[in-house]
């Protein structure tokens, strides 16, 4: 019996180290599964933080293209706008002229004094040509007497004068003039040409 009772003990303890090793097996088992488990919660984390970034950054996106197109709208709207009004300053300008012109027009129909008009027809104009000098770089060519020069002044006739001795303007048909130095219309002149 002694045999058989060391046999059954061998057994018995054959049986619990199998035991042990099943409940170890099974225990590493449920670790992994936690550690997967685990695992697959942290990267769902991630994701749905990657997804709301995602998000965040289309939705910046798209604020600042409809800034940017609302940007351009504005200066397409300004430039319309500055184009438009562009010239106000300049017709402010001429208004007191018109205002002149309309008091000079009334005098004449009122049967008033034709030296009086001739006068103020002419301090009207060195008004008009004073204010456009000044204030918008309008310069009258001078061109009787002066040595003809084509950039200034358009040759529509030409005389023969012995008395010269370089092309000189005699006669000024229409006159010239310049805005802020750049030749808007030449002078048309009549020059006298040395033999």
């Amino acid at each position: 019996m002694s045999k058989s009772k060391a046999e059954k003990e061998k057994n018995l303890e054959q049986e619990i180290l199998e035991d042990q090793k099943l409940e170890e097996s099974v225990d590493n088992q449920e670790e992994e599964q936690v550690e997967e488990v685990s695992q697959e919660e942290i990267l769902s984390q991630k994701v749905d933080e990657l997804e709301k970034a995602n998000a965040e950054l289309k939705d910046q996106m798209l604020r600042r293209q409809a800034e940017l197109e609302n940007y351009r709208k504005r200066l397409i709207r300004d430039k319309e706008e500055a184009i438009q009004f562009s010239n106000e300053n300049l017709i402010k300008d001429l208004l007191g002229f018109l205002d002149n012109m309309d008091r000079a027009l009334a005098a004449a129909k009122n049967g008033g004094d034709l030296d009086g008009l001739i006068k103020g027809f002419e301090m009207t104009r060195d008004q008009l040509l004073s204010t456009l000098d000044k204030n918008w770089g309008l310069k009258a060519i001078e061109a009787v007497g002066s040595e003809f020069d084509p950039s200034l002044h358009e040759a529509c006739m030409m005389a023969v004068d012995e008395s010269l001795d370089k092309e000189t303007v005699l006669e000024e048909f229409q006159k010239g003039y310049t805005l802020h130095d750049r030749v808007i219309r030449p002078a048309k002149v009549k020059i006298g040409k040395p033999e």
